[in-house]
């Protein structure tokens, strides 16, 4: 890893952050940076630079970074384009090696000389330079963010095992607001834009090694460097999952990423194939990749047989569907796998696979056909589909379901549907690392690709799993 990278260090566990910027204006970027430092939990050294201000949210603030004492570890800039070269020149000599360029107007704008001469400042002092054209990092652990959404209009995820990786800060901002909204964590997330200095090659090389990254989610738009990210992906997803999106696949689309981030969106297939080579899991959309990172925190799948438990036949209907359509198998439970659940629902329950509960199934019947297929060595995974909304279900199958995904036995994802009530619960289930899904058949996807993963991959803990 060269030194550029594991300098990043310094941008996502600084212990002095200096925002060159800053502001007292309320809503501007500078001072929103401001209050996500000072006001949202960071523990280190916040330092103003601007030379309009003298005090800044009750901080000293200097005219300039080369006037600040010191030592500095990460540097936020956002200031007008044409002057970040110099400013990340100061930077450098006073021995800053971490910094976040938010500002605007470089490559993806045309002005690639100016784009240039900050990746050649940047690589010159060996400063890890995120960015331009970016919403910059997130560190649910210490509170490091530069994300300049307000946190009362885009919520802040709690520390977890996923990072990730998005060259556009919209869909970035999009999925850690979710994310935050169902309680599922994040150990990092870095929008880096341009990616003039560092790029995703870099980012994916440092997660990899991360010790808090578990799973790796990476918004792919295009690259500058194909062949360096298909050995790197190769390499990564040894170590920890990849789950990938990539936009800018057709047409209109190529021209719009160009402009987005100044990358080449390049040709769709090819990226194709470098996931498929390198083993990486794709999601073709948005709801996709979100669904798919939730089931990466479940233990491994050992084989494609799924049982199928639900308290509305026609949930379990859909389900078999998605599961012929997307290459998964009906296990078929033991027998006395089928006592045991036979004992456990009503008479006139169809006990098979679908096992139909019906809708007089009891939260006490839900915990006996769990624990029974939980044990079945010769089932690989369970889908849950509970309707929240009958009479006998109460906050007690949420209970049922954490207890069984807590043991570690196998893979276990939730269907809920409805409205308010039951969306509340996912959300619960979702934070206690249960994921939750609103329809059959993406519950059945995110199985598929997770079983892929696991039976598939050359990664460490799947070769010990098979």
């Amino acid at each position: 890893m060269r030194d550029l990278v594991k300098n990043l260090k310094y941008v996502f566990e600084p212990t002095s952050v200096a925002i060159i910027g800053a502001s007292n204006t309320p809503n501007k970027l500078g001072n929103v940076l401001m209050k996500n430092f000072t006001e949202g939990g960071y523990g280190g050294n916040v330092i103003p630079v601007n030379p309009k201000y003298e005090t800044i949210s009750a901080k000293r603030c200097y005219p300039a970074i080369d006037s600040v004492p010191g030592k500095i570890d990460c540097a936020i800039i956002a200031t007008p384009a044409e002057t970040v070269p110099d400013v990340l020149e100061k930077c450098g000599q006073k021995g800053i090696r971490g910094a976040i360029v938010l500002s605007s107007g470089f490559g993806e704008s045309g002005k690639t000389e100016l784009e240039n001469k900050l990746r050649e400042v940047a690589e010159r002092h060996d400063i890890a330079c995120i960015g331009p054209n970016c919403l910059g990092v997130l560190n649910p652990y210490n509170h490091v963010d530069s994300i300049f959404l307000p946190m009362y209009k885009m919520e802040r995820p709690k520390p977890g095992s996923i990072s990730f990786i998005t060259q556009s800060g919209g869909v970035g901002t999009c999925i850690v607001d979710v994310a935050a909204h169902y309680s599922v964590g994040f150990s990092r997330f870095v929008s880096y834009g341009n990616g003039a200095v560092i790029n995703e090659v870099d980012l994916l090389e440092y997660f990899a090694e991360d010790k808090k990254t578990q799973e790796i989610v990476l918004y792919l738009e295009g690259t500058k460097d194909g062949r360096r990210l298909l050995e790197v992906m190769k390499w990564a997803n040894k170590e920890k999952p990849i789950i990938a999106l990539k936009a800018g696949k057709y047409g209109g689309a190529l021209k719009a990423a160009k402009s987005h981030t100044g990358n080449l969106a390049g040709n769709y297939m090819a990226y194709k194939a470098a996931f498929r080579q390198a083993k990486i899991t794709e999601a073709e959309s948005l709801d996709e990749l979100f669904n798919f990172v939730k089931i990466f925190r479940q233990p491994l799948p050992k084989g494609r047989r799924i049982m199928v438990i639900t308290n509305g036949g026609g949930l379990g209907v859909l389900a078999a569907d998605a599961m012929e359509e997307n290459g998964l198998f009906l296990a078929n439970p033991k027998e006395e796998t089928l006592q045991k659940c036979k004992a456990a629902v009503p008479s006139y329950a169809t006990v098979s696979n679908p096992l139909d509960m019906t809708a007089d199934a009891t939260v006490e019947g839900y915990a006996t056909v769990v624990d029974a297929v939980m044990d079945d060595d010769g089932i690989d995974g369970v889908i849950l589909m509970a309707l929240l909304q009958t009479p006998n279900l109460d906050e007690r199958m949420l209970d049922v379901l954490i207890k069984a995904s807590d043991d570690r036995r196998k893979p276990i994802v939730a269907v809920a549907v409805g409205g308010t009530y039951t969306d509340a619960k996912r959300k619960i289930l979702d934070g206690r690392g249960v994921p939750t899904y609103g329809a059959p058949f993406s519950a059945v996807r995110a199985m598929k690709k997770f079983c892929e993963y696991s039976l598939t991959s050359n990664c460490k803990k799947c070769m010990i799993s098979r």
